[in-house]
């Protein structure tokens, strides 16, 4: 099924699948935020480094499937497959949005 992304949030997953890291810094904020496995990332060098150190670890797929808002928060469920444990997963993104840049994204199952 083909759901229809913000084009912040299409610019993330994008990016996010060419494994790019400059690319996925680029789809946030100035002062962008990501929290992700109990650490928190703030601005774009910070998720550079945290998209270096993923592609490091891990090489993994993530297809969007679910749209939704919740506590006034953009949610996109996404099926994650990779070579990490407990794969393949539904993870839960949620992205705050701010003059079409994501301003803060958090990752949970």
């Amino acid at each position: 099924m083909t759901i229809k992304l913000p084009k912040a949030i299409e610019d993330y997953f994008d990016a996010d699948r060419t494994g790019n890291p400059d690319a996925v810094a680029a789809a946030f904020g100035q002062t962008g935020v990501v929290k992700d496995m109990g650490k928190t990332h703030r601005g774009r060098d910070a998720i550079r480094a945290w998209m270096v150190e993923a592609g490091q670890r891990y090489t993994y797929t993530a297809e969007p499937f679910f749209i939704g808002t919740q506590n006034g928060k953009t949610q996109v469920t996404a099926h994650v497959v990779g070579t990490f444990p407990g794969s393949p997963i539904d993870l839960r993104y949620f992205f705050v949005l701010a003059d079409d840049k994501v301003a803060e994204l958090e990752i949970t199952v």
